[in-house]
């Protein structure tokens, strides 16, 4: 293969119009679809852990039985996960604004279909249409503000308040459902999503519209049906491999289902005349290398999300609103990281030098978490706070670059894809970071009990989650190793980024 053909073809003159940033004309057209992306990024993180705090509450007004409650869960993970490839395609050959607007619509409403269920089918319905709905939206925002912000100043910034919103959604998430289950009711935590998406509709119709790109050839059917399948398999194995393990049958049919299913996506793709995910966006090495970034921060983020929780409420007695308002430290941290410092340095800086430090921040965050011990005194301050800081600046300035390079220089009836690759990555991290590390944490648990004499349920609860935490931490520098080779580059282009 000419190595030419590994390179990213260039934006087309169609994103021109955009970058005329000379005047406070284009300035008025810009910040309103910040709003409104920024809104729409803060739906589909919030969602993806509000519903757990109110889930115990939920269960006992539905009536839910314990083996069929996950689906709560699951259904919402299945169907965005197993979308998002079909949902970056939508929103081309849609239009981007028409796609966010449809996605917003319909979010808001199977929000409301969820927080008026009176059993738990309609709830588990529920759930899945807002998966369905999060499926178009999440790649027609990204793909909106990667076209509507092309100077690098400005596409640093807005890539960074991006990130702040993406980066402090999950923590917000575990504070407001704790507030909300507490003092209002569990449905609030679905209701709550209404008035949020209603804003940002209201910033949507006043982003300029653009034209869909209808490309050349048929749909790309046997891409769509092969892609949702084996990401729903994947994301279904993950979930159940944390209650049945890795070993169990049903969890391995799923993996090896789902690889067979890729597998056969990734060959129909090389022949499809217009592909679901054309297969050069993959071998450009710097985007490739933003993919694998941030989907392994994912998986130890994730994790670290569920330990923090776990542990604070657990063997610190912490309550569910004391244990979100701790992890505010790390929100307030992202949000450090993704606007003082990656939004400001965006375009100055090689990716790469953004993107490394982070990883190892986050990596040292986590380090300084292994070492905590059931005796450990004085743990907010020596322990937790800094590890909170560290993860959450480390998650906060990889965000903007990574989301920048997976974007950039795209034609412009790809940038969906491209879109919709980013946010598969993350949501693929985040499946995986949480069953592989709980099933880390559960085994070493069980094992320390059994292994250990006057091992109380507690140490052996702290022996699990440092356990996973050290896996965590490994993960995160294996990322940086890898994202090295792959992020560094040279040459300045037009959006800011570099290539190779």
């Amino acid at each position: 293969m000419n190595p030419r053909d590994t390179d990213p073809p260039r934006a087309e003159p169609a994103l021109e119009t955009r970058r005329d940033t000379g005047g406070a004309a284009p300035a008025r057209r810009q910040w309103p679809t910040l709003l409104a992306v920024s809104a729409a990024q803060l739906l589909v993180v919030l969602d993806g852990t509000i519903v757990n705090i109110a889930l115990p509450s939920a269960q006992s007004a539905l009536g839910m039985s314990d083996a069929s409650r996950q689906w709560a869960i699951t259904a919402y993970a299945l169907a965005f996960g197993g979308l998002l490839l079909i949902g970056g395609r939508v929103s081309g050959a849609l239009g981007h604004r028409r796609t966010f607007i449809i996605g917003l619509a319909g979010f808001a409403a199977a929000s409301a279909l969820g927080g008026a269920a009176v059993n738990p089918g309609t709830l588990f319905g529920a759930r899945a249409l807002q998966g369905v709905f999060a499926a178009v939206l999440a790649p027609a925002g990204l793909s909106l503000l990667s076209t509507t912000f092309t100077e690098p100043r400005e596409r640093g910034r807005a890539f960074g308040v991006f990130a702040a919103v993406g980066a402090s959604g999950s923590a917000l998430g575990l504070v407001a459902g704790g507030l909300l289950t507490e003092y209002v009711s569990w449905r609030g935590c679905l209701y709550i999503n209404v008035p949020v998406a209603l804003l940002a509709l209201l910033g949507a119709t006043r982003v300029p519209p653009d034209h869909p790109c209808r490309g050349d050839g048929p749909l790309d059917v046997a891409g769509a049906l092969l892609s949702a399948a084996g990401f729903a398999a994947m994301v279904y194995a993950f979930n159940e491999a944390e209650p049945l393990g890795w070993g169990s049958p049903r969890v391995l049919t799923l993996l090896t289902g789902s690889g067979l299913l890729l597998a056969a996506f990734a060959a129909v793709e090389t022949r499809a005349r217009r592909p679901l995910l054309p297969m050069r966006m993959l071998l450009h090495r710097a985007r490739c290398g933003a993919l694998i970034s941030i989907g392994l921060m994912f998986v130890a983020m994730f994790g670290f999300y569920l330990f923090m929780s776990y542990y604070t409420q657990t063997v610190l007695g912490y309550s569910p609103v004391q244990a979100g308002l701790t992890l505010m430290i790390n929100a307030l941290a992202a949000l450090i990281g993704s606007t003082l410092i990656a939004g400001t340095l965006h375009g100055r800086l090689t990716p790469a030098a953004l993107i490394l430090p982070g990883l190892i921040a986050a990596a040292s965050g986590m380090l300084i978490l292994t070492r905590l011990t059931p005796h450990s005194a004085h743990v907010l301050p020596l322990y937790l706070a800094p590890a909170l800081v560290l993860t959450g600046l480390g998650l906060g300035c990889v965000i903007p670059p990574t989301a920048a390079l997976a974007t950039a220089d795209t034609r412009r009836d790809d940038i969906g894809a491209a879109s919709a690759a980013y946010n598969a990555s993350q949501q693929l991290g985040a499946a995986l970071g949480t069953a592989l590390l709980n099933t880390i944490a559960a085994s070493a648990t069980a094992s320390s009990l059994t292994s250990a004499r006057h091992t109380t349920p507690s140490s052996a609860s702290v022996h699990g989650y440092t356990t996973a935490l050290t896996v965590a931490f490994g993960i995160l520098l294996a990322a940086a190793c890898i994202a090295a080779p792959l992020t560094t580059t040279r040459r300045a282009n037009r959006h800011g980024s570099r290539e190779p």
